[in-house]
């Protein structure tokens, strides 16, 4: 079945990305039959998520690992369990964090939209630095210290491009000599595929990666690993807590050993939680992934890039093709300037809204709107459809230059 017979709406050309706005990336058939076939069963959710977090924890060279529902509630939990540990009182009062650790220090270079999944778990954000590399806009190792203090639950870090940043070895070295959890934001850190263990080689407590993204799983699906402590608190936090002790899945290893006084009930992740259709989703796209030729798929997307850049020779527009590694980006984008002619009402918003309104509907990266241009992405693109997004991109790039 397709989304018109589903629910009546044609579907977008996805020429930019795979955005959580746009449902993420393309499922293979791989996947959705993983997820058909766990949707059949029923399981405890504690065994399927400690089934695919050994999983994950041997992929990522980690101590354990856990799926969330996706990359920003793997921010949420993960500060959640920075902040909570192993306490079931401090997990029930969360966000509340009054007497609780509570502060997470980051680099204003990384204080961005996303951050703020840190925020839902109740704590503060502290940021220190400047902005601006070049020139003064720098961060010192010094200024992170400077602001921990005996309320300090974690450092966050964010995989990106920012210069003049403390980087990821520094920070964690500075966490260890305080005793202080890393957090690595690497939602969109792949390609390439050598990254799912590269932070945690360097040292980072807990790292996020998106599940819907390269790694073609669930849209609500995302990777967290690190250290088993803090994976453990995040378990406890996530899933439906409803029980007495005395049947409690885990009375053995917290109850009857002492570590904790009662299991916690709902905790600040219950609204994040992940069904096991989106676990055994995410493991089965993961294992392609990992199968996966990157330099064929890189190849793939080049060649799809180039077929839209022809159709777009016959037009009054620039059209760039960047390669993989050029700003931080792990695949290939294709960057169009169209020479507008003056006339205030054409605009490339307009352009972008003709492209998405229109039919075939085709989506482009905004990225480059405060350039005057849209970006062109084709990891979720179908090579079926390059073809077509060519056409439609250039006759509206001709309709207003």
């Amino acid at each position: 079945m397709s989304l018109k017979e589903i629910l009546g709406i044609e579907p977008v050309i996805n020429c930019a990305g795979p955005l959580t706005r746009l449902g993420g990336m393309p499922l293979s058939a791989r996947v959705t039959d993983a997820m058909a076939a766990a949707g059949r069963d029923s399981a405890r959710i504690e065994d399927v998520q400690r089934a695919a977090g050994a999983y994950l924890a041997d992929v990522c060279g980690a101590e354990a690992g856990y799926v969330t529902a996706g990359a920003a509630a793997g921010l949420t939990v993960g500060a959640a369990a920075c902040i909570a540990g192993l306490s079931p009182a401090a997990m029930d009062q969360l966000p509340d964090t009054t007497g609780l650790k509570n502060e997470i220090v980051v680099q204003r270079a990384h204080v961005t939209a996303y951050s703020h999944a840190l925020r839902v778990s109740g704590a503060k954000l502290i940021d220190v630095g400047y902005v601006g590399f070049p020139g003064q806009g720098i961060t010192w190792g010094w200024q992170v210290e400077a602001a921990i203090n005996d309320r300090t639950a974690a450092l966050f870090y964010s995989v990106g491009s920012a210069e003049g940043i403390v980087e990821l070895p520094e920070l964690v070295e500075i966490g260890r000599k305080h005793g202080i959890p890393v957090i690595v934001d690497a939602a969109a850190a792949l390609p390439p595929k050598s990254n799912l263990r590269h932070f945690v080689e360097l040292g980072a407590d807990l790292v996020v990666f998106s599940g819907g993204k390269a790694i073609g799983g669930p849209q609500a699906s995302g990777i967290l690993v690190g250290r088993s402590d803090l994976i453990e608190s995040v378990a406890l936090q996530h899933q439906d807590m409803d029980v007495y002790p005395e049947t409690w899945t885990f009375r053995d290893t917290y109850l009857n050993s002492q570590r904790l006084p009662g299991p916690p009930h709902h905790g600040l992740g219950r609204p994040m939680k992940v069904g096991k259709e989106e676990v055994a989703g995410l493991v089965v796209a993961l294992r392609a992934y990992l199968e996966g030729d990157e330099e064929k798929e890189i190849r793939r997307q080049r060649e799809d890039l180039l077929t839209i850049s022809d159709y777009l020779s016959s037009t009054r527009s620039k059209a760039v093709l960047h390669e993989p590694g050029e700003g931080g980006r792990g695949f290939p984008v294709l960057e169009i300037y169209p020479h507008f002619t003056g006339d205030p009402g054409k605009s490339i918003s307009m352009l972008i809204n003709s492209l998405i309104d229109g039919d075939p509907s085709v989506a482009v990266s905004q990225g480059l709107m405060h350039r005057g241009g849209i970006g062109i992405i084709a990891s979720a693109l179908k090579s079926s459809d390059a073809h077509r997004a060519g056409e439609r991109i250039a006759a509206e790039v001709k309709a207003l230059t």
